[in-house]
């Protein structure tokens, strides 16, 4: 098996807002993994919140580059059981797990959806991102995106006058990730007002290790909570059911999707919704989430709609967050060039 990296620079349509920080590129590494003929793709985007970048995931793979490459290959789950036994961390775990799997189902000529047993009939559309700005220049992100779903970005000193404004401009859903900029009584108050407003849910209002008040806001919060930060790996899922109403996977905070499926499965067991989110991934990393769209409640996949170009084809967003599946096996990508 070959073993192939590269680095991207991704440029975003817009200035990227959070509540802790604010970006124009994203950057991003591209791993392939090559047998019998056939290259799966995976990615994993740097994070400086989570101490990763592309050269540290890079050296990481070039350190034990030998053994993956004399590794006999036989499916993604014991491929992933040996990255994990390396040591590796889980942001560069899932590029390799993503490849992994990418290379599975072109190697058996399918897509993975259909693999897990899964089909088409039903899936959730994505919602588009809106990150925080002058309400003037939120308004002219909707309205050079029209779409049925947004999640709003917050954590500013006005923020539901920043959702008001921004309704009297659009009739669609609106969903609020404050990426854990309010407290506990912010949350609380804040929700009546917000539920009225037209908010579906709130992503990950209180800071991550906040049990303590988000068991406040379990209580009393009239509007469904689901986690992110609160979720990063599969021994958080349980935890997050006594505090939350549902669970946003990052596959390249997990490590992939071979630990995504099994926290979608514990999520069911405990009566959570599922979401899958994305971290601004090209098409490579989209088109995997996509993959796993019809055991989901909720997706974010929106990241090759905030680029300015993307790398490879595989998943189509379309008009209204509708999607065209790519025929080829695995997660169907192919890179635009290498």
């Amino acid at each position: 098996m070959r073993v192939l990296l590269k680095k991207y620079v991704l440029p975003l349509k817009h200035t990227f807002s959070i509540s802790r920080e604010s970006h124009d590129f994203q950057d991003t590494l591209i791993v392939g993994l090559s047998l019998d003929g056939r290259t799966g793709y995976g990615e994993s985007t740097s994070n400086t919140y989570y101490n990763s970048t592309v050269e540290s995931m890079m050296a990481e793979i070039k350190a034990i580059r030998d053994e993956l490459e004399a590794f006999e290959f036989t499916t993604p789950e014991v491929f992933h059981s040996f990255l994990v036994s390396k040591g590796l961390t889980n942001f560069t775990i899932c590029a390799l797990d993503l490849a992994a799997h990418d290379l599975y189902g072109k190697l058996l000529g399918k897509p993975l959806y259909e693999l897990w047993g899964t089909n088409l009939d039903y899936y959730p559309i994505t919602n588009y991102t809106i990150g925080i700005d002058t309400i003037e220049k939120m308004v002219a992100k909707m309205k050079e995106t029209p779409w049925p779903i947004y999640k709003i970005k917050l954590g500013t000193n006005n923020d539901v006058s920043i959702v008001r404004s921004l309704r009297e401009h659009t009739d669609a859903v609106f969903r609020i990730d404050a990426n854990g900029a309010w407290s506990a009584h912010e949350t609380i108050r804040n929700a009546p007002i917000l539920k009225d407003l037209g908010v579906e849910f709130l992503e990950q209002p209180l800071k991550a290790d906040d049990w303590e008040g988000m068991e406040r806001v379990a209580h009393h919060c009239v509007l469904p909570v689901i986690a992110d930060e609160s979720c990063i790996v599969e021994g958080d899922v349980e935890n997050c059911g006594l505090h939350f109403n549902g669970i946003n996977i990052k596959l390249v905070k997990c490590g992939g999707l071979t630990p995504a499926l099994r926290m979608i499965k514990k999520a069911r067991e405990l009566g959570l919704k599922v979401m899958v989110g994305c971290m601004t991934e090209s098409t490579v990393g989209i088109s995997a989430i996509a993959q796993l769209l019809p055991q989901l409640d909720y997706v974010d996949m929106d990241g090759p709609l905030l680029l300015k170009e993307d790398i490879a084809d595989g998943i189509q967003i379309v008009e209204n967050g509708k999607l065209v599946f790519p025929t080829a096996g695995g997660s169907g990508i192919t890179l635009r060039q290498w």
